[in-house]
């Protein structure tokens, strides 16, 4: 899997870049078919905006967005928006239970 960091406008610490990677491939086991993940940095103003988007073989693009003060608010913002992503798209790959059949 490649990640891919982007900052426009931002100074961001290697804990930080650190940290994105870690919680990209955490979040990308429990998919088990990400090609790509691209975080992106944003600081324009007062606002700083991280964007992350994972691109999969087997399932639509993932996509999240979070503002905030500082940079680490918003990727946490943002990771957990995915994670909320990944577990619904988890719960609808699967088959539905005996007893939720219609027909």
């Amino acid at each position: 899997m490649e990640i891919i960091l982007h900052a426009h406008h931002a100074e961001v610490s290697d804990s930080l870049r650190a940290q994105a990677e870690k919680a990209i491939r955490r979040i990308a086991t429990r998919l088990h078919t990400v090609a790509n993940a691209i975080v992106r940095f944003v600081g324009d103003g007062e606002t700083r905006r991280v964007e992350l988007a994972l691109r999969g073989s087997r399932h639509r693009e993932l996509f999240a967005v979070a503002d905030a003060r500082a940079f680490a608010p918003a990727l946490a913002t943002a990771v957990h928006r995915l994670e909320s992503q990944v577990a619904r798209a988890r719960r609808s790959r699967r088959s539905p239970r005996e007893g939720d059949r219609t027909g």
